[in-house]
């Protein structure tokens, strides 16, 4: 992919880099059309089967759940007051970086009038700091310079007293090389390094550590540059997001598979994929609970944890050492999601969105009445409020049950409302199959290609040689794939968006060259 340009299209970040697909033409004909199995109806599976699927190939796709979203996915579910309401997996924050993201969703919602902004990004720590995006600068440096003048973690000492040289590689953050100079190092220690000042580090950069479910103890230094580099110093766009309107499967994927079925798409849904044997040039055959089916080609765009389980149920399927790679493919600790119906509203200033630091493990809250419609319903029909917890890398032996009590009393002390009211119902998703990016795991991080030529993989743990990261990371990913297999049948791929994949300013680049000299 080169050849990149500029961004010229009014909204976008004008150092947007435009990367072409690969020239081809533009769809099979019917009478050539291969057939496609995708597995796994998350956003890289969406991703991937929805271009296969534009291009005319015959696609078929498997989700082990019963509806599509994978991480994002959401379900039905009765209140105790007879309210029939969306539970999913919690929060998520749409940045106006996910260029990639926002053009799958675009396929049915052409402005995305079906996600809005929330005003502020703001964050908490128990200690009484607390800092804001609102006011701060989207265009580097001036973000970077901003966000220190305004923020109360940086004072004149604290600005005097950073190491400005082992600060520089923020300043020109480039893929993979970000990787081979900082993956053999943790978070915290780079931010120790670099003498951030300890408020700081605990809570805006632990903050965005710990968005990778990890603790920044742990996660590779690279992935928090790199971060950095998307969300602050690469990126115009500013560290504000938007939310959807509407629960995730009404608001994003109901409309999505629909578009996918129009276009003939088979939605298999509640089949997982059991097992995958090669056939050579031939393609593969897709084992499921209730048939053996071959095709020409397939994506696994699976979690971390199915993947390998895939993989090892495969024994035909890639190359030893491949094997060995998606063998040694981690799992993040487990995560919370607490989703709290209250019988009384909470202050009406609270924000949509709260990212809080040393509240017990209390990660963030949202209030979802704010900003979305199922929720904000609900609010005003029973007078009360829909609350959402969220608590990340916890322990693997934690009970759920005292993290769940824990997190309500932290609840109490972020909003002290929130004590007198009345839980009316709640839910609870304990899950762990988010990619973990630990100290030294990107050398063995399989890409997207595989050993076979028929065989590609998609999703948020699979390497990108491109600024991207999580939600993005899935569906670009999910292009990437797809466009290795429509390339080897001669058709054209999806044009893709990314952030500038190295610094922004010449001059900013040149002084980071200068201080690894």
């Amino acid at each position: 992919m080169s050849g990149s340009r500029p961004a010229a299209r009014r909204g976008r970040d004008r150092r947007a880099e435009l990367l072409p697909a690969p020239r081809g033409r533009e769809r099979f004909a019917p009478r050539d059309a291969p057939a496609v199995a995708v597995a796994g109806g998350g956003i890289a599976g969406l991703a991937a089967a929805t271009l296969l699927a534009e291009r005319g190939a015959r696609v078929t796709l498997y989700e082990r759940e019963e509806s599509l979203g994978g991480r994002l996915a959401g379900r039905p579910t009765r209140l105790g007051d007879g309210s029939v309401v969306t539970m999913s997996r919690g929060f998520h924050a749409f940045f106006r970086q996910y260029y990639n993201l926002r053009g799958l969703l675009r396929r049915t919602d052409p402005g995305l009038d079906r996600l809005r902004p929330l005003p502020d990004y703001p964050l908490w720590h128990s200690g009484g700091l607390r800092d804001s995006f609102a006011r701060v600068p989207r265009t580097p440096p001036f973000s970077a310079l901003g966000f220190a003048a305004l923020s109360p973690t940086f004072g004149w000492r604290d600005l005097a007293a950073l190491d400005v040289r082992a600060a520089l590689p923020l300043l020109d953050v480039r893929v993979p090389e970000v990787y081979e100079r900082f993956d053999h190092i943790s978070a915290t220690a780079f931010l120790e390094g670099v003498r951030f000042p300890p408020a700081a580090h605990h809570l805006a950069f632990e903050v965005f550590s710990r968005s990778f479910f990890a603790d920044p103890g742990e996660l590779s230094a690279a992935e928090l540059l790199l971060m950095f580099h998307i969300y602050f110093l690469g990126s115009a766009e500013g560290l504000l997001f938007d939310v959807p309107t509407e629960p995730f499967p009404q608001a994003l994927w109901e409309p999505l598979g629909d578009y996918l079925q129009r276009l003939g798409t088979d939605i298999r849904t509640g089949a997982p994929v059991r097992g995958v044997h090669p056939e050579g040039a031939a393609g593969v055959t897709v084992r499921t609970d209730s048939a053996m089916d071959r095709y020409d080609a397939l994506v696994l765009a699976l979690d971390p944890g199915a993947l390998r389980d895939l993989v090892a149920a495969s024994p035909g399927l890639g190359a030893p050492q491949w094997r060995a790679d998606i063998a040694s493919v981690t799992t993040a600790p487990p995560f919370l999601v607490s989703r709290l119906w209250l019988d009384r509203p909470v202050r009406a200033d609270r924000p949509g969105f709260l990212g809080t630091s040393g509240y017990g493990g209390l990660d963030n809250v949202s209030v979802l009445d704010r900003y979305e419609g199922e929720a904000a319903r609900w609010a005003a029909r029973s007078g009360g409020s829909v609350v959402e917890l969220h608590a990340y890398a916890l322990a693997e032996d934690a009970r759920p049950e005292s993290v769940r009590n824990r997190l309500m009393e932290s609840l109490g002390r972020v909003y002290p409302e929130t004590r007198a009211a009345r839980i009316v119902d709640a839910r609870h998703e304990w899950r762990s199959d988010c990619p973990f990016f630990p100290v030294g795991s990107h050398a063995r991080r399989p890409p997207v290609r595989t050993s076979h030529p028929r065989v590609v993989l998609a999703g948020d743990a699979i390497r990108c040689d491109l600024p991207v990261a999580l939600m993005e990371r899935a569906a670009t990913t999910g292009f990437l794939a797809a466009g290795v297999l429509l390339a080897n049948w001669g058709v054209r791929g999806q044009t893709l968006w990314t952030v500038p994949r190295s610094g922004r300013s010449r001059a900013l680049r040149a002084l980071s060259g200068a201080g690894a000299r």
